[in-house]
């Protein structure tokens, strides 16, 4: 089984959120979601604010909500860089709970807010990838 797993980073500007190897990575780019594989064609794609799914040899998962970045792959190696980066169990649900709150505040305010847009997409992401229902 082991021939079948590759290299894989996910890395912020302040640290590598994770290093080591997977049976298959699942994130979003900006034209869709997409799996990685082992021996993947080459790819880079920007990243969506959305959650990555790393899956490991042992069937454990690592996921992580993703702001943004860029995905890239050679085959044998995948790389996410992303802008920000939480892995599942850094999350602080409370903390994005009311970042929702306020947004959708704002929103009501000025629906046109770009900021308060952004905001709110971030929070559900990050609601999204600790299993809370939004």
């Amino acid at each position: 089984m082991a021939a079948d797993v590759f290299e894989v980073q996910l890395v912020s500007p302040e640290q590598i959120l994770f290093e080591g190897e997977a049976e298959m990575v699942v994130c979003r780019a900006i034209d869709g979601d997409i799996a990685f594989l082992k021996d993947h064609v080459p790819y880079l794609g920007v990243l969506a604010d959305d959650a990555v799914r790393i899956i490991q040899p042992d069937d454990t998962e690592t996921a992580a909500a993703v702001h943004g970045g860029f995905v890239q792959m050679n085959g044998e190696k995948l790389v996410v860089l992303s802008d920000l980066a939480e892995l599942k169990d850094d999350i602080d649900v409370a903390r994005a709970q009311q970042a929702k709150e306020q947004a959708e505040v704002a929103l009501a305010a000025d629906p046109d807010d770009a900021e308060a847009q952004a905001a709110l997409v971030r929070a559900d992401t990050r609601l999204k990838v600790a299993g809370v229902s939004s």
